[in-house]
């Protein structure tokens, strides 16, 4: 057997080792993820389980549980990529540079996407509540990971995006338990002010839904053009709030009409000069 022969040989030999080392690690990756992704589905469905015993928020619950699961499965086949012989650095670099192209031309949906956190985060309101947020009110429905849910008072649906709801002005109707009730109720000039402002404690007094601590409150508000505007206001559970705001204007309305006191209508007087 000559020299090149023998080089031949080693060559071969060489290539042959080599193939089946590249194969043993292939298999490998394959059966680590089989493995690992199996062990994943096994924590989040736990992760589950223990936010339902622990009764966390349902919008909570949903957002960690996605969070966690996507996370779990990207280094789960980054370890994969690995044992297969590809390059991690390589690999990673390649997905840094597509989330970088990604999250340029997605700015937006990635603000959503923070302020869903900030929201889930801060809890400025929850599932539930009855809010105002970007010129819309309604009862939040869900909040999920880049939008939040409401419906409105006549049961429509309005999608708002979580980005401008985390750093714009909220309003929660529904984060106290007690709410003030005010009222405006107009009198003429010529009516008694004592006797108005008599019935309208009557009433208070008479509705059992309205507390009587803090005290409700009664008195002349303003001299206006055509009349004298007296202002009520009395607290109540929020519950209660929009029953009493409706009770209060028929029962005001039918006493004041038995008790011969006006409510006078918008008038302007017009002086005619006669002139040579």
């Amino acid at each position: 057997m000559d020299f090149q022969n023998i080089l031949k040989l080693a060559s071969d030999f060489a290539e042959e080792h080599q193939f089946a080392t590249y194969g043993l690690k292939i298999i490998t990756a394959l059966f680590t993820l089989w493995i690992g992704w199996k062990l994943v589905n096994i924590i989040c469905k736990g992760l589950r389980r223990w936010f339902e015993k622990a009764e966390y928020d349902e919008a909570l619950e949903t957002f960690i549980y996605s969070l966690v699961s996507l996370a779990l499965k990207i280094v789960l086949i980054v370890t994969c990529a690995g044992i297969a012989g590809i390059p991690t650095s390589s690999f990673v670099a390649i997905l840094g540079a597509a989330g970088l192209a990604v999250g340029l031309a997605l700015s937006g949906t990635l603000q959503n996407f923070a302020g869903g956190v900030l929201i889930l985060i801060l809890k400025p309101f929850k599932v539930g509540d009855f809010i105002e947020a970007q010129g819309h009110s309604g009862k939040v429905k869900s909040i999920q990971v880049f939008n939040t849910v409401i419906n409105t008072g006549d049961n429509k649906r309005i999608i708002l995006p979580n980005g401008p709801v985390a750093t714009g002005s909220i309003i929660n109707y529904s984060a106290e338990s007690k709410r003030r009730v005010d009222f405006t109720f107009g009198i003429g000039y010529d009516d008694d002010i004592d006797h108005a402002k008599s019935i309208l404690m009557s009433l208070i007094e008479a509705d059992s839904r309205i507390d009587k601590d803090p005290e409700s409150f009664v008195a002349v508000h303003a001299l206006a053009d055509s009349s004298v505007n007296i202002i009520v206001r009395v607290w109540a559970d929020a519950s209660d709030y929009w029953g009493i705001y409706f009770d209060m204007n028929e029962n005001v309305k039918k006493t004041f009409d038995k008790e011969g006191i006006s409510f006078p209508y918008p008038q302007t007087d017009v002086h005619l000069h006669k002139t040579n």
